[in-house]
């Protein structure tokens, strides 16, 4: 299968962990402290934007050229009459729309110059840079009463030959706790650059500096996420780094909580985390601490035989509690759709944790998890997909009651299940409305790679699908041609 930039840059390195059964992987990232996901607003008018990718559009006939989306939130939830539709040819953009660029299959917010509005950093890590195939590139959009016009500068690469893909990898976070906005950067090599908070209309930061976790660096390698988050409630934010070990030949999974202080980020401080190929970070049970949530979603063994360590049956979600010494690695808790009573049932490929999102549905100060299960098989219909929501409590996530689950052939939900539409292929919580609840985005690879993200409000208590609706690319100006995979990859 065809897949976009964002998913297929870690398919070589993946393939030998799952013994080439896996169809597709994600590369995104998730940005919270530890009390609540921050969500943006780039227009300032205090109701949760959106924004995802479309980074395998074609724009002016260029293929895989790319375009970001932004939805901009409003009392009755996101649409696509009032968004944001943007490829490196709009105006003030920098950069030139070019086939293969993949503009916009790597995002992170914050306000990065410190105006009020929130600012989006956008990889396009197909980029090439004079004769630099696939050097990779990073623009800063920037945030206005107007929301995100396109507006932006470059953010140079300051290793140039040592990596390509630059800008596959983002995650916002105030690191060293100074109060301003920092981006950690990842591209093919396992080395992360740090560009230090007060980025500036030329593009230059605040300051650079590198950390390298244990994790293999190839041609297709580096991390395969950046999350940021506070777990340990200190003086600055944290970050998880999910990648591949290089201390053995075969390339387990292998995460790293890398701490945040005064000085930045702590490599020597590091700790090695539960596996997991995606990261959410977030405190469910409300103690002032973000716990991380892994998403294992690989079969439990190889083509050889060989089991993948902590691994489940069609995937697995590791929940790892946080404190003030840090993440609580030896009592993390797994959960499969064997635990408890989480909807549906264990199987191979069911991609249970392909995705995952923390907000709070129901407003009782304990966040509650989206997870993706986008490999899931409903009757004939393979890979159709699906979306199981967990809530939060003081002992954590309730697997015993209280859990939903989604699939397009559910009352109320818009569309039909239907083969290889990876519904839940990425999922948002974020209060689009302004009501203080969090509400519900499902991302899928509809039609044939078109693309479509799903809307499903809270009601204040759950999920709902009273007033769902699809945003489709055709009502978004994103042409398609080919398959842009819009909504593939929220920003975070």
């Amino acid at each position: 299968m065809h897949k976009p930039l964002r998913l297929a840059l870690t398919t070589a390195t993946a393939a030998a962990l799952t013994g080439g059964l896996l169809t597709f992987s994600a590369v995104t990232a998730t940005a919270a402290d530890s009390t609540h996901v921050p969500q943006a607003d780039f227009n300032g008018d205090g109701i949760g934007d959106v924004a995802f990718s479309a980074d395998g559009a074609y724009v002016n006939g260029r293929s895989g050229a790319g375009q970001l989306v932004v939805l901009y939130g409003t009392k009755t939830g996101v649409s696509s009459a009032k968004r944001s539709t943007i490829s490196q040819n709009t105006a003030g953009n920098p950069g030139t729309a070019e086939a293969g660029d993949h503009f916009g299959a790597e995002t992170a917010y914050a306000d990065f110059n410190g105006d009020g509005y929130d600012d989006i950093a956008v990889g396009t890590p197909g980029e090439d840079v004079g004769s630099d195939k696939d050097g990779g590139g990073i623009a800063i959009l920037w945030g206005s009463a107007s929301g995100v016009t396109g507006k932006g500068v470059t953010v140079a690469d300051p290793a140039p030959t040592a990596h390509d893909y630059w800008g596959k990898n983002l995650a916002a976070g105030d690191f060293d706790g100074d109060g301003r906005a920092d981006l950690a950067v990842g591209s093919s090599a396992a080395t992360i650059y740090v560009l230090k908070g007060g980025i500036n209309a030329s593009g230059a930061p605040g300051g650079t500096y590198t950390i390298k976790p244990p994790i293999m660096g190839t041609d297709a390698g580096g991390p395969l996420n950046l999350t940021a988050g506070d777990i340990n409630g200190g003086d600055g934010t944290d970050l998880v780094v999910d990648g591949y070990e290089t201390d053995t030949s075969y390339g387990w999974n292998r995460n790293y909580y890398i701490p945040g202080g005064a000085n930045g980020l702590h490599m020597s401080e590091a700790m090695t985390l539960k596996p997991g190929v995606i990261s959410a970070i977030g405190d469910i049970d409300g103690d002032g601490y973000g716990d991380i949530v892994s998403g294992a979603y690989w079969n439990p063994t190889t083509e050889d035989g060989t089991t993948v360590p902590d691994s489940g049956k069609g995937g697995k979600v590791w929940v790892t509690y946080g404190s003030d010494g840090g993440p609580l690695t030896p009592t993390a808790t797994g959960i499969t759709q064997d635990t408890g009573n989480v909807p549906g049932t264990a199987e191979g490929n069911d991609f249970f944790g392909y995705e995952l999102d923390l907000g709070d549905i129901d407003g009782d100060g304990f966040l509650d998890l989206a997870i993706g299960v986008a490999g899931e098989n409903i009757g004939s219909a393979t890979n159709t997909g699906a979306v199981t929501v967990l809530y939060g409590t003081a002992k954590g996530l309730d697997t015993a009651s209280g859990a939903q689950g989604f699939a397009q052939s559910a009352p109320g939900v818009p569309g039909n299940d239907e083969k290889d539409d990876y519904f839940g292929q990425d999922v948002k919580l974020d209060d689009v409305t302004g009501d203080g609840r969090a509400d519900l985005l499902v991302g899928s690879q509809e039609n044939a790679g078109n693309g479509a993200v799903t809307y499903l409000p809270s009601d204040g208590t759950k999920i709902t699908t009273s007033g769902s609706r699809t945003v489709s690319p055709s009502t978004s100006g994103v042409s398609t041609t080919g398959a842009p995979y819009f909504g593939a990859n929220f920003a975070d």
